[in-house]
């Protein structure tokens, strides 16, 4: 038996005993479950009597103690902000309710809480105060050891956790300024900060590949395969076995290839293509092969439970955090060259106007012809009788037939509408020490356009099966513009002279017109990334709505399962169309899925709660509950990737403080104007302060600010020379002055800065790094990567806009505080 403690239990220790209690308890059986000294037992009352007060439990008159009635409380998930204050998130649609810094110290980022709401800000935001921790998010956090007057602490790498934890004890071998990672033994409280152990060392920030090593923790992202996984994956066969071709067609002697990028390693799709007649037209047969995980991967083993925990291979320069262990990633369901392996195929008849007029899907057998990529291919094409094609003449004649699939199916994209972003996406190269060497555009030529219509032929036919067979899936969907967004662009539009078509329901044709006449404009870049902005984000969902940046009527992701779960998720669905059955996920555990859904989805979903057209919760299925853990396991992999370019492109620019660069505005905030870098394709801000000593009124719908007495803009699209002020590694932010002061832009005569006060390390509003949302296969806008620039102040005032430096708090009994490193 364990002995009693003078120690009074936490709040959540004693809300859990309430929690789990079939009646009512006085202190003394509350002492007793708890296993509290009875001498202590005066001071637990007291507790008791602090927890009524802040409403968490209540007495009756017999001094029996019970859970509060929570029917007025709001539960949710704290979102935390890097200036210390923060908001609960409701389960429900509604409003996020603000928390002040004071009521953060309580909580971490992430965690569920009850919360009640207390009055508005001055800002006039309901304002609440935390009743109760449901569940804590953070059992581990990721940090830089530091020691402050013999206080070893640990400050996050996550700066949305705003509080250092403390040390228990000694740090061991871990070194001041090296990375570690922590285990917390005492979550915070009003009165006390978290402390923790140490529970491993990572090594020195400089270390190689040390920024991804953060990355995966920090955003929790799952990292390293259990070992079930790998035990299984250890167990499959090296090649394909002649027991593995029963009931599949062979296509072994079909001059399937893959197409792919120079430094890919995992190969899902291999294509193939031919002329056919069919009565009196000319045809083409495709044929896109996708490798069958599915065969591999089955339902609820241990393979399939980390490809669900993971739902995405993460990718960042120099290394991949694959969805499935490397022996299936790499090896066996990669369709590799020279090798037998399985495959699903999508069976097409593509008419000579790009029609799809019939398809079929069918488990197969290939033997790859060839691994090519893309610069190979487009050579090929570009001379059919140049030096590349003499290299590969057995394959040079299917390329050009693929080519020619590839002209029509581009020109029924064209017909039909689909948008055609055609942004700048950058490729970065790094030396042996994990560095950044060079930026450089990555090019995207033809060979790039035919595999993308081909994949997305595929994936339109798979969504087309599902919807035929009414057989529940995940399909891909893309909502229109909301009315806010359509509001801003068409304003933003105006200043430059240009107008969007389509009224109030624009189409994705509009889109496709607008994006010609720009085409060839100087701003052009600036333009299209204005347009992509408008866009809301693609998920996943059951409910199919469409896709409208494709302009398609249904469209699911079929092509892609080595490296997405929903690929895998319609690759068993239309197996089991194929053997008349039904596929219906079975044995997994709700809770343990990601139910974090983004800003946009939050807002969708309060509109349609007020409108009455919210889908209720008895009629949502797992598919559902899939759909949003896919589409929150994608963003997460998105901004573990983000975050490790922006830590890369800081440490790249660091050793160029003070050097001039020429550059174009690229975003506009309430708190001074985002500058791209020509050449290098690095973003800076130069702060507001920078901009001269006017008054600044921030227009939200124009993009601009405007300077109240001198009339001075500074616009999206504005040219302009900037100086590197400063690098915060840790923040990932890059601080920018105008090189010829605030008369830089347009030519507008302001008071100059000094050169000592333009290189001045001024501390700046955080913000998150801008993303490149253009997949490969189809548009993502991702709405919530530029919310941060969408802040809603109206006016700034220059002096008074810099952004305060924010301090951790070290609370009793340390005593120790510090500014921000």
């Amino acid at each position: 038996m364990n002995q009693p403690t003078h120690t009074i239990p936490s709040r959540e220790e004693i809300l859990g005993i309430f929690r789990d209690a079939q009646s009512p308890l006085d202190a003394a059986a509350l002492a007793r479950a708890l296993n509290v000294d009875p001498d202590a037992v005066e001071v637990l009352s007291r507790r008791l009597n602090a927890m009524q007060r802040d409403g968490q439990i209540h007495s009756d008159q017999s001094g029996l103690f019970e859970l509060a009635d929570h029917s007025g409380f709001v539960a949710g998930k704290v979102s935390a902000h890097r200036e210390g204050f923060g908001f609960v998130i409701p389960d429900e649609p509604g409003e996020d309710l603000f928390l002040s810094d004071k009521e953060m110290q309580k909580v971490l980022h992430g965690d569920r809480v009850m919360a009640k709401v207390t009055g508005t800000d001055r800002r006039g935001r309901k304002e609440a105060t935390i009743v109760e921790v449901v569940t804590r998010a953070n059992s581990h956090i990721i940090g830089r050891l530091l020691n402050e007057n013999g206080v070893w602490l640990i400050a996050p790498e996550d700066k949305r956790i705003g509080q250092d934890v403390l040390v228990a004890g000694s740090p061991g071998k871990a070194k001041a300024g090296q990375i570690v990672s922590v285990e917390l033994i005492d979550q915070p409280s009003r009165f006390k900060q978290p402390t923790g152990r140490i529970v491993e060392v990572l090594g020195d920030l400089d270390d190689p590949g040390m920024e991804i090593e953060i990355a995966v923790r920090k955003f929790g992202v799952p990292h390293i395969f259990s070992a079930a996984a790998l035990k299984s994956a250890a167990k499959l066969p090296a090649e394909v076995r002649d027991a593995d071709l029963e009931d599949r067609v062979d296509l072994r002697d079909v001059p399937l290839v893959t197409i792919d990028g120079e430094d890919a390693r995992d190969f899902d799709d291999a294509v193939y293509c031919e002329p056919v007649r069919i009565g009196n037209e000319d045809c083409f047969r495709l044929l896109v092969a996708i490798a069958d995980v599915s065969h591999y991967v089955r339902p609820n083993d241990a393979l399939d439970v980390d490809a669900l925990e993971r739902s995405t291979s993460v990718y960042f320069p120099r290394r991949v955090i694959p969805m499935l262990p490397e022996k299936l990633s790499n090896g066996l369901c990669s369709l590799n060259p020279a090798v037998d392996r399985l495959t699903l195929v999508c069976d097409m008849v593509v008419s000579s106007t790009g029609e799809v007029t019939a398809y079929q899907f069918y488990p197969a057998v290939i033997h790859s012809a060839a691994r090519l990529t893309y610069n190979e291919v487009a050579d090929i094409l570009g001379n059919s009788a140049g030096p590349e094609a003499a290299r590969r003449p057995a394959i040079v004649q299917h390329l050009l037939n693929l080519s020619d699939v590839y002209h029509v199916l581009n020109k029924a994209r064209q017909a039909r509408g689909a948008i055609d972003f055609e942004t700048t996406e950058t490729y970065i190269v790094c030396n042996a020490l994990g560095k950044i060497e060079k930026i450089i555009p990555r090019t995207r030529n033809d060979a790039h356009k035919l595999i993308e219509e081909c994949m997305l032929a595929a994936n339109v036919c798979a969504a087309d099966l599902l919807i035929r067979h009414k057989h529940p899936g995940t399909y891909r969907i893309h909502a229109a513009p909301t009315e806010e967004k359509l509001t801003q662009v068409r304003t933003f539009l105006k200043q430059v002279g240009l107008n969007l078509g389509g009224g109030d329901k624009p189409a994705a044709n509009d889109y496709a017109v607008l994006m010609k006449q720009v085409k060839e404009r100087p701003d052009a870049q600036l333009l299209q990334t204005m347009l992509l902005r408008s866009m809301q984000q693609a998920v996943y969902s059951p409910d199919n709505i469409g896709h409208f940046g494709l302009a398609y009527e249904a469209y699911a992701h079929f092509t892609s399962p080595i490296r997405r779960y929903p690929d895998l998720l319609t690759h068993r669905a239309i197996k089991a169309i194929l053997l008349g059955k039904k596929y219906e996920p079975k044995g997994i555990e709700l809770s343990g899925l990601n139910s974090n859904v983004s800003n946009a989805t939050r807002k969708k979903q309060a509109k349609d709660k007020a409108q009455g057209t919210q889908k209720q919760e008895k009629d949502l299925t797992i598919w559902d509950a899939l759909g949003v853990h896919c589409s929150a396991n994608e963003r997460r992999a998105d901004e573990a990737s983000r975050d490790v370019e922006a830590w890369l492109k800081c440490y790249f620019i660091k050793d160029k403080l003070g050097e001039e660069f020429t550059g174009v505005v690229s975003g506009v905030t309430t708190f001074g104007i985002f500058v791209q870098l020509d050449a290098l394709y690095v973003e800076g801000l130069v702060h507001i302060t920078e901009l001269g000593t006017d008054f600044f009124q921030y227009d939200d719908a124009r993009h601009e600010l405007r300077g109240e007495r001198t009339g001075k803009r500074y616009q999206l699209t504005d040219r302009v020379s900037v100086k590197v002020a400063r690098v915060d590694l840790e923040a990932r932010k890059i601080d920018l002055v105008l090189a010829g002061g605030a008369d830089e832009v347009s030519g507008v005569g302001l008071p100059k800065s000094s050169a000592a006060k333009a290189l001045e390390a001024k501390p700046a509003k955080s913000r998150k790094p801008s993303a490149n949302t253009e997949s490969r296969y189809e548009l993502d806008a991702n709405v919530d990567g530029n919310a941060a620039r969408a802040a809603p102040a109206k006016r700034a005032k220059t002096a008074a806009a810099a952004a305060k430096p924010s301090s951790r708090s070290v609370k009793t009994p340390s005593k120790t505080s510090r500014k921000k490193r």
